[in-house]
């Protein structure tokens, strides 16, 4: 029987698994919506050189498996991409490492860590919160809605993206960013045309069940130390929210990124990166 981890397409870098003495830490990356793995590659480089560095898709998302709703309505909770997470870790003999999560990723990290605190040296939370937010989830919502998937080639997904997206979604803080970064999501399927690379319907129930009630338990119970990071112009972590967040719980300091709005590690790189090198590296 082939194990659990091999249901997702995981990247396992730096010191290694192997190669590595056991007591050298492990930091796991995890991705938000409609991203993957790869999304990391800028930032994990950064940390080769002291850590066991891992990434992966999770499910529903690039290579990843992607969950049969009708059998398990509940696939896509933060929930159960947090006993995803668990059971990688078993695979691997992780006992313990240090979490950074972007948005959805950001939120699995936090249920995990509420789960299984003993598993967790340290955890970042990358701009976003634990209050019930749906006009926070609107916007994957539009972006799901809006973009006229299947493309009749990669080539015209490129264009659409490049012409189009900017001028639909010029409401946002940085949108050929944005459109660049869900155009790395296009895939061509076996009839020759773009399509997504995730699991369309997955993705909406990770939307819906990611903000349909009030998460603040697992924020005051945290009992690790753990820095959350919010992007200046943000929309998706408000600042009020983020105040509450710092003030909820003792073991939780907090860092904001001038300029940079929800996808903090891709437009503010460097400052991210200092700030989580400082908080990681103060862990060990």
């Amino acid at each position: 029987m082939s194990r659990f981890a091999d249901q997702f397409f995981t990247q396992i870098t730096g010191l290694g698994p192997k190669e590595g003495p056991a007591e050298h830490p492990s930091i796991v990356f995890l991705h938000g919506v409609m991203g993957y793995a790869m999304n990391w590659r800028r930032v994990a480089k950064t940390f080769e050189d002291r850590y066991r560095v891992l990434a992966y898709d999770s499910r529903g998302h690039g290579r990843s498996v992607h969950a049969d709703l009708l059998s398990n309505p509940d696939a896509y909770t933060p929930e159960c991409l947090a006993e995803d997470l668990r059971g990688i870790l078993d695979d691997l003999g992780w006992d313990q490492v240090i979490l950074v999560g972007h948005s959805m990723g950001g939120r699995v990290a936090y249920t995990f860590t509420a789960r299984y605190p003993e598993r967790v040296r340290g955890l970042v939370i990358e701009d976003i919160g634990p209050n019930m937010s749906p006009e926070s989830a609107s916007l994957s919502s539009r972006v799901l809605q809006t973009v006229p998937v299947p493309f009749a080639s990669k080539r015209d997904a490129k264009e659409w993206f490049e012409t189009q997206f900017p001028v639909l979604f010029s409401d946002l803080h940085d949108p050929l960013a944005l459109g660049a970064w869900l155009y790395a999501n296009i895939t061509e399927n076996s009839a020759g045309q773009a399509v997504w690379r995730f699991h369309a319907e997955g993705i909406r129930q990770a939307i819906v069940s990611g903000r349909n009630r009030e998460r603040w338990q697992e924020i005051e119970q945290l009992g690790v130390p753990t820095l959350v990071v919010r992007g200046e112009l943000s929309h998706d972590l408000p600042r009020d929210v983020f105040d509450r967040m710092l003030q909820s719980n003792k073991m939780i300091r907090g860092v904001e990124i001038a300029g940079a709005g929800h996808w903090v590690h891709s437009e503010r790189h460097e400052p991210f990166v200092t700030a989580v090198r400082e908080f990681t590296d103060s862990l060990l």
